[in-house]
């Protein structure tokens, strides 16, 4: 299965309708943090080292809803933390489902097999899994020997059960071209995952080790290599070719932090889910009304330098797709 068309339809006709009713800024992917515990403690992450009170807070199923209906944007990536601690998780995906939002639910899946069958497969459902390599560089990112085996067990079980799966990998500093195409090439072919979604790792403000992350020289470089000699064509990659053309430097875009607003136990996040420079916003439209966007974005602050996250230039990539029938084309034929 790869991504079902009511989903391009659904983001297309999304992006036409606001374009025509003149509106400039405008979600596509709610990035929705229910709760920031987790149950790993993973070295590139520092949701964890909030204070134990931020630890216990939990995001209701109602203010859930409340958030995906207030920003209105179609698709839906619940995160934390780790989801699959919240124990009303699966009402809260139900629910989000039951009103034709595309849920991306993202788990480290340690305990994925044990709450399965609270979850029912459907079209506008995905597991999105975290595997940052094969099993010595997995379990070494998570810092936790035998995450990988869980993951890779989990991730068949869901696919016999008729679920949707994509991976979600981030690469640090630590990994070359060959090292990206050899989980990609195993995610691809051995996983058969349908959809793979890649990221250069970006120094946010609470990652406990910023060494380890990518320049922006060092991701167009390591990535034009790694996706070299028509590599990218192969891979079921869930991204826009744009995108994948500016992690190569072929073209460079403006980052649109609120094109993935990031809701959480402290409200809206300004400018985005990776950096709170701005504090947090109670309503949506306070957060894009009342947040200067022209200070982010790589060249406008200093934080921003070396980011290339989807979360800030995909959708720019993906506006720019859906106003160009070149590229419009080229996304179709997935190159």
């Amino acid at each position: 299965m790869s991504v079902p068309l009511r989903e391009k339809v659904a983001v297309a006709s999304w992006v036409l309708r606001n374009r025509l009713r003149g509106v400039q800024k405008f979600p596509l992917v709610l990035q929705l943090e229910p709760l920031f515990r987790c149950n790993l403690a993973c070295a590139g992450c520092g949701k964890i080292q909030h204070p134990e009170e931020v630890l216990s807070r939990r995001l209701s199923v109602d203010e859930c809803l409340h958030a995906a209906e207030e920003c209105g944007a179609p698709v839906v990536s619940i995160a934390g933390g780790e989801p699959l601690v919240h124990p009303e998780i699966h009402l809260i995906a139900e629910a989000l489902v039951k009103r034709r939002r595309f849920v991306y639910l993202n788990t480290n899946t340690l305990l994925m097999r044990k709450k399965l069958d609270l979850f029912t497969p459907s079209p506008y459902f995905v597991w999105s899994i975290h595997l940052d390599g094969k099993r010595e560089r997995h379990d070494r990112s998570v810092c936790r020997d035998g995450v990988f085996d869980i993951a890779v067990d989990a991730i068949r079980a869901a696919q016999r059960r008729g679920f949707r799966v994509t991976t979600n990998t981030t690469f640090f500093a630590t990994d070359d071209a060959a090292s990206i195409r050899e989980v990609l090439d195993f995610i691809n072919d051995e996983l058969g995952v349908d959809r793979m979604q890649i990221a250069p790792g970006y120094a946010y403000e609470k990652a406990p080790n910023k060494s380890n992350f990518l320049t922006v020289e060092r991701t167009r470089a390591i990535f034009r290599e790694a996706f070299s000699g028509g590599r990218r064509r192969k891979w079921r990659l869930n991204h826009t070719p744009l995108y994948l053309d500016f992690l190569e430097g072929k073209v460079d875009f403006a980052c649109t932090a609120w094109g993935v607003p990031s809701y959480s136990v402290f409200g809206w996040q300004r400018p985005c889910y990776l950096m709170a420079d701005g504090g947090y916003a109670k309503t949506f439209r306070e957060l894009i009304d009342d947040t200067d966007w022209s200070q982010y974005g790589r060249g406008r602050h200093p934080k921003c330098a070396n980011c290339m996250a989807h979360c800030g230039y995909e959708p720019t990539a993906v506006v720019a797709t859906l106003g160009s029938l070149r590229e419009s084309l080229r996304a179709a034929r997935g190159h």
